[in-house]
Parts: C-alpha cells; sequence; structure tokens
C-alpha cells in the first residue's frame, strides 16, 4: 500500500487590501467588467471575471501578467503594482525565472495606451504560449461577456483540452518540452507548477462556459482534458505545494467535468466523475474538495431519483465542511439536504433543512468561500427553494419562489437563467395558469440558442406535457410547437 498522503498544511495567502480599496463599493462581478472595458480602451484582451477578482483580492494572484498589469496600470494613473498590493515579479517567479531570459523585463512587452482595432470573432484568433507558462497554450481573452464567452467557447472546443492534454503527450511535461530536456526512460518527466497552472486553467475556463452555454457542448472536450490531468497526477513532482495543487485542480477538474456530464443528462458518466473526485479528495486529505464532491454527488442522487443518498451524501457533505470556515458553503449544502427530503415526501425535514440554508446565508460571504461557489447568490437560494416546493407539488410557493429567482439572477449566468425560467415554466402551468406558463416556457426556449442543457430540456418537456390541455390558446399553441420543433 502506498504511504499515506502528506497532511501538511497548504500555503496560506495574504489577502490583498490595497487592491480591494480600489473595487470599493463596486461588486466583483462590476469591478471585473470595468476591467475589460478598460482593457478594451488600449486594444488590451482580458476574460477578467468575478472569479480573477476574487482570487487577486485573495492573494492567490500576486502578480498579474503582462497584459493585466498594462490593464491595472492604466486603469489607475499614478499607482504602481506594488501600490496596488502586487509583489515585484521576480520575487514571484523564483530563481529559474530571474535567470530564464523569456522572462527578465526587458522581454516583456511594452506598455501601450494605443487603441487597436476591435478583434473579430471569427475567425478564431490563434492559440499562443501562456504568457507565464512557456510550452502551454492561452486561451484566447475577449473584450465583453458576450463576446468573450462566443471566442472562448470555441477556442475550448478547437485547442483548450488538447492544450492540456499535451501536457501527457510523448510523456514530457510542456515545461520540459521548452526547455528542451528529453523525457527520461520511463516515458515521463515529474509535473512542474506550470502543470497545475494548466489544470486550474482549464477548471476556471470551463467553469466560465459552462456559466454561459450549459454542459452538452463541452462534455467530451472537458472530459480530454481531465483524463490528461490525471496524467500529471500520476507522474508526480518532487515539491508539496504542486502536489498539493494538482491533486485539488485534479479534483476540481473531475467535479467540473462531472457536472457537465450531469447538466446534460449523462447520470452514469457523472457519477464516475463525482466519485473520482471524492475519491481524490480523501488521498490528499482536503475537505474542501471532499466537501465539494458530496455537494455535486447530492445534487445528482436528487435528480437520478435518489432522494435517500441525496440526503446522506448532503449530511456527509456539511461534516467535511464544518470548519472550512463558510456559512454559504453551509448554505449550499443544506439546500441540497433539503431537496433531498422533499424528493422522499418529508416536509418538517425539507422545512428544517431549509430554515438552516437560509440562516447560514443571512452570515453572508466571507474570504473562505471556495472560488467555485460565485454563482451561489439569493437567486440560486430561491431557485433550489422552488425545486424543493415542487417535489412537494406546493406549486404556488414554487412558482414564487422561482420568479424571484428568475429575477434576482445575474445576467451572465445565462443556463441558470433558462433554468430558472423553465422551473417556473412548469410551476405556473402545474397551476393551470396556461398564459402565464407559456410566456415564461417561450422565453427559456429562447435561451436555447447558446445554451445545452438536458436538464432544461427535460423541465420544458414537463411544462408542455402540463400545457397540452390548453393547447387552444394561441400562446400555448406557439410554445408547443416551437417546443416541439427544439425538440
Amino acid at each position: 500500500m502506498a504511504s499515506s498522503p502528506s497532511t501538511s498544511p497548504r500555503p496560506q495567502h495574504t489577502p490583498n487590501t490595497a487592491f480591494r480599496a480600489l473595487r470599493g463599493h463596486l461588486s466583483p462581478g462590476e469591478f471585473a467588467a470595468n476591467v475589460r472595458r478598460s482593457a478594451r480602451e488600449i486594444g488590451e484582451q482580458v476574460s477578467c471575471d468575478a472569479r480573477y477578482i476574487g482570487r487577486v483580492e485573495a492573494g492567490e494572484i500576486r502578480c498579474p501578467n503582462y497584459a493585466y498589469e498594462r490593464v491595472f496600470l492604466h486603469m489607475f494613473p499614478g499607482y504602481s503594482l506594488t501600490d496596488m498590493g502586487f509583489a515585484p515579479r521576480e520575487t514571484v517567479r523564483g530563481r529559474a525565472a530571474r535567470t530564464r531570459g523569456a522572462r527578465m523585463e526587458n522581454d516583456a512587452p511594452p506598455p501601450t495606451t494605443k487603441r487597436r482595432g476591435k478583434t473579430p470573432l471569427t475567425p478564431l484568433p490563434p492559440l499562443t504560449d501562456h504568457p507565464d507558462s512557456p510550452g502551454l497554450i492561452a486561451f484566447p481573452d475577449c473584450h465583453e461577456y458576450d463576446e468573450e464567452s462566443d471566442v472562448l467557447r470555441r477556442a475550448f472546443m478547437t485547442g483548450g483540452p488538447a492544450a492540456l492534454a499535451a501536457a501527457s503527450v510523448g510523456g514530457a511535461t510542456p515545461t520540459a518540452r521548452a526547455a528542451g530536456r528529453p523525457a527520461p526512460a520511463t516515458g515521463r518527466l515529474r509535473a512542474g507548477s506550470s502543470d497545475a497552472d494548466a489544470v486550474e486553467q482549464a477548471v476556471r475556463h470551463i467553469r466560465l462556459l459552462d456559466d454561459r452555454h450549459g454542459g452538452a457542448l463541452l462534455y467530451h472536450r472537458a472530459a480530454a482534458s481531465l483524463r490528461a490531468a490525471y496524467e500529471l497526477l500520476d507522474a508526480g513532482t518532487s515539491r508539496q505545494t504542486v502536489a498539493d495543487r494538482l491533486h485539488a485542480g485534479a479534483g476540481e477538474l473531475a467535479i467540473s467535468v462531472g457536472w457537465l456530464a450531469h447538466d446534460s443528462g449523462r447520470y452514469d458518466d457523472a457519477r464516475s466523475h463525482y466519485a473520482e473526485a471524492l475519491a481524490t479528495a480523501r488521498v490528499a486529505a482536503d475537505p474542501a474538495l471532499e466537501a465539494h464532491a458530496f455537494c455535486n454527488t447530492s445534487f445528482l442522487a436528487r435528480d437520478a431519483g435518489r432522494p435517500r443518498e441525496a440526503v446522506r451524501a448532503a449530511q456527509a457533505g456539511q461534516l467535511a465542511a464544518r470548519h472550512l470556515g463558510s456559512p454559504h458553503l453551509m448554505s449550499l449544502l443544506a439546500l441540497r439536504e433539503a431537496g433531498g427530503w422533499a424528493g422522499l415526501g418529508d416536509r418538517t425535514g425539507c422545512k428544517q433543512a431549509l430554515a438552516r440554508a437560509h440562516r447560514l446565508f443571512a452570515r453572508g460571504s466571507t474570504a473562505q468561500d471556495p472560488e467555485w461557489m460565485s454563482f451561489f447568490g439569493e437567486a440560486e437560494l430561491e431557485g433550489l427553494e422552488a425545486q424543493c416546493c415542487s417535489a412537494l407539488r406546493d406549486w404556488k410557493r414554487a412558482a414564487h419562489h422561482a420568479e424571484r429567482a428568475v429575477q434576482l439572477q445575474k445576467p451572465h449566468f445565462t443556463r441558470n437563467q433558462a433554468l430558472f425560467t423553465a422551473e417556473l415554466a412548469g410551476d405556473l402551468a402545474a397551476q393551470g395558469e396556461a398564459a402565464g406558463a407559456a410566456e415564461a416556457a417561450a422565453r427559456a426556449l429562447d435561451f436555447l440558442g447558446p445554451v445545452r442543457s438536458g436538464r432544461i430540456n427535460t423541465m420544458l418537456r414537463t411544462a408542455a406535457g402540463r400545457l397540452r390541455p390548453f393547447r387552444r390558446e394561441p400562446a400555448v399553441a406557439s410554445f408547443l410547437s416551437r417546443q416541439a420543433a427544439t425538440a
């Protein structure tokens, strides 16, 4: 049997309070939009989102890459990177970076204030080397969310997973190939920090694309990245910090790929990926990853018609997360438990779990909230409560919470907008409110251009079944016709 996994503590990041002060009263998402807008002003391209801002403020990004550096200096004239709370580049990249010619300041792209023309969406911009990890392919960055999601989606489909999968091609890591080092006799080199960067980047881009497009378009490509990530993990590393990042990154990638399978109706595949993530969490003694795996396992069990398993998995997740310091994570896990109780028809258990979820949510967000929970806000709380009420056949309350979820959902979470609108349509249809249900269902169908989600299609089929008795009404007839064509 292999030796016991290390339980050495993960490196602690110092929050970047100076950068947080620059954000002021803006939300992370609003500030990220300003960053993208400022980049556009100087002809730069960055795919900044709320997750990136959160990582900067948490101290995870100690020094931005050159593109972000130019944008931040443009946004805050008179400030240096150190004024913004960042560390000098040479102290972050280490001795190897200081001695490698490609990373010396005289090779850095020069600052520019010249406005360039708008980058066309087609054809796809050529893939280039990652600015901080030679040998890895970078995802092209874009200006605004609508443009960004389209270009990133096409980049992911054609080059993203292949870029990460290249980490195991020929048995050498990208860093090794960039340095011209041959693979050893075993066919592999040890993984390095650039490989961990690649896995983490893949997770973030998959999540961004899923928020905009749903799982059906992304699943198979993302699975290729997952296989490559576990190849890197199997290659091993001489540094414990890299090993910790690879375990966490591979586990999070397994959950992301599992979620894409879940969202596109591939429940058996999703179950397998979540189990893989849970095993990785146990090997690495990573309670945060374990809580995330149990959270998604519970959600899958509810959707797959295994409500008792959903309750048990959610309770196990709460046990894993109890010392992580994130009330919002505990709130989401309580909501998962409530969904299981609702599936069992246990109104008391569901009510108690929902009350606990609301109490925990009211405590607010903290710096310990996981990065993957950026979707979790009041809209998600309302939407999950609507689904509980629907499972209990309390259609009036379900419709009330679903409508609240639609109103509160931020526009860049396109898939969730479609999901909650489809939920509202089904709940209204169950009450016999045909006109309102048809209108909501038609709006949900409008999202199915950019969004591909098996779950949403299933919900719309349910709404259509409930509306067929009212098919003589023009709005209902129109929706049923469109839904049939879409199916």
